[in-house]
């Protein structure tokens, strides 16, 4: 592809490892790992979907609870997913390599610092939730605040198992197998949809074939739906450490630690990938503060959750392509092959840029009937749900092309730039930009400055801003191609 030639670094002109081009598919091999990705994130954002449309026949404070709980979980499991990261990287590049007692002392190494991970951070976790309630809900929603701190409480009792998913699912899919996590994860989406319907509502009163059935049901309300996540990532960390021994991983249930050479190989990859995972997530927590602060505050948190879950139908496949970005890139490095990994980063980016625009532009013109689908017993969280997905399409695209070329650096093992990218357009562009364009003024200390006080629209334009920002960001540092000398 032409873009390959526009690198200034000499490695992309050095010569095929085996003396001369290969003829390859791009198209196919990028496909051949993204789709059972893309399948799997379909899945998630059905969940997700369901999640917000069995909350909503519970209350207002309920949507609005889960709206505010589910942005400050995504700062402990985000976390877990950086180790995904590294895992991934280390993995591939070892596979790439034909190592494959390399590929199971990683991938073993890797699962044992995430195990001692996920314990230190449910440690950390549980005395949180109090806090994070005061910090995002707003003072006219005390309800929606205790159903905060329970929801919250219950969902950090499944951090080491999250921990242990990711890792596991990075080390799959560094040697090229997708299709184990998404039948995996498949299950534990299923299981946790079944599990909401049984644990948020009472007894259910169903006509099969002319029989009356009654299925009993807990009547737990929100603290069922954490429930239903929590039991359903444990059950997927079992299924994931026993199917890894019938794959080249090996044995994965023998733990074996880290020990400071490995610990030292995993933060230096993990560390970089943890801090944009916090710089995006504590920007994320700042920015619900600031929309907390709106005159719709209270519906605009609660609607959140759902604009993010309808958008995830946008960027699903861009996702999907990220992760097979990312162990192609890798594996291709290992290969010693620069130009096969540019080549195929750049497939997998145009690609999601390509799907991305097309169900963006859908989901742009249908914004108000799908919103109103999934939150038709509250129509106040619909109208805001519909207006977010308006904004946020708008730059759909170049999200989709930072996803995938983001992941594809970090399958290089470069997490650095990633981050810098993340700390600018989360922390330095879209919390201040938010303030100044969604409030009519912005407290700072003992005074204040005049702001546009355009509401919610202001927070989803802030939004849309940053997201073309990323991508413009992430397509010339791939360009550039310092990515090819990262150490692993």
């Amino acid at each position: 592809m032409a873009h390959d030639t526009l690198s200034d670094d000499p490695i992309a002109d050095s010569p095929d490892p085996a003396g001369a081009p290969r003829e390859e598919n791009s198209f196919k091999i990028v496909w051949t790992l993204a789709w059972p990705a893309v399948a799997l994130n379909a899945l998630q954002t059905i969940n997700s979907l369901l999640d917000s449309y069995f909350v909503q026949h519970l209350s207002a404070d309920a949507l609005t609870a889960i709206g505010a709980g589910m942005t400050a979980s995504w700062l402990l499991l985000s976390l877990s997913m950086a180790m995904g990261v590294a895992a991934t990287a280390m993995v591939a590049r070892a596979f790439g390599e034909g190592e494959t007692e390399k590929v199971r002392e990683t991938s073993r190494r890797s699962l044992g610092f995430a195990v001692l991970a996920g314990i230190a951070l449910l440690l950390l976790a549980l005395p949180l939730a109090r806090p994070a309630a005061a910090q995002l809900i707003p003072a006219n929603a005390p309800g929606a605040a205790t159903m905060m701190i329970s929801f919250l409480t219950i969902v950090s009792l499944s951090l080491p198992a999250s921990f242990i998913i990711q890792t596991l699912a990075g080390s799959l899919r560094g040697i090229g197998d997708t299709k184990s996590p998404m039948v995996i994860s498949g299950i534990q989406i299923l299981l946790h949809i079944l599990l909401n319907y049984l644990l948020i509502f009472g007894n259910h009163n169903v006509s099969l074939f002319g029989f009356n059935l009654v299925i009993p049901g807990a009547n737990w309300g929100l603290d069922g739906a954490a429930w239903a996540m929590t039991f359903s990532t444990w059950i997927s960390a079992i299924g994931y450490v026993f199917w890894c021994g019938r794959t080249p991983l090996g044995i994965m249930w023998r733990l074996r630690l880290p020990g400071m050479e490995w610990t030292e190989r995993i933060f230096r990859l993990a560390a970089p990938a943890s801090l944009m995972s916090i710089v995006r997530v504590t920007s994320l927590l700042a920015f619900m503060s600031i929309l907390k602060l709106v005159p719709e505050g209270k519906i605009a948190i609660g609607a959140i959750r759902p604009g993010f879950s309808i958008e995830a139908l946008a960027f699903m496949p861009a996702f999907g392509l990220a992760i097979a970005a990312s162990a192609l890139v890798g594996q291709s490095l290992g290969m010693g092959d620069p130009r096969r990994a540019s080549r195929l980063g750049w497939m997998a980016a145009h690609q999601a840029g390509i799907v991305s625009t097309v169900v963006a532009a859908l989901l742009f013109i249908f914004a108000d009937p799908v919103a109103h689908a999934v939150l038709h017993d509250q129509p106040q969280f619909a109208e805001l749900t519909a207006d977010y997905i308006r904004y946020i399409c708008a730059t759909e695209t170049l999200f989709g092309y930072a996803m995938v070329l983001i992941s594809a650096m970090q399958g290089a093992g470069d997490t650095v730039r990633p981050f810098w990218i993340t700390v600018i357009c989360m922390w330095l562009v879209r919390v201040p930009l938010a303030a100044v364009l969604s409030l009519q003024s912005i407290p700072l200390g003992s005074w204040s400055i005049p702001g546009l006080g355009m509401g919610a629209s202001g927070c989803w334009l802030s939004m849309a801003i940053t997201q073309a920002i990323q991508g413009i960001a992430a397509l010339w540092l791939w360009h550039k191609g310092a990515w090819k000398t990262a150490r692993v």
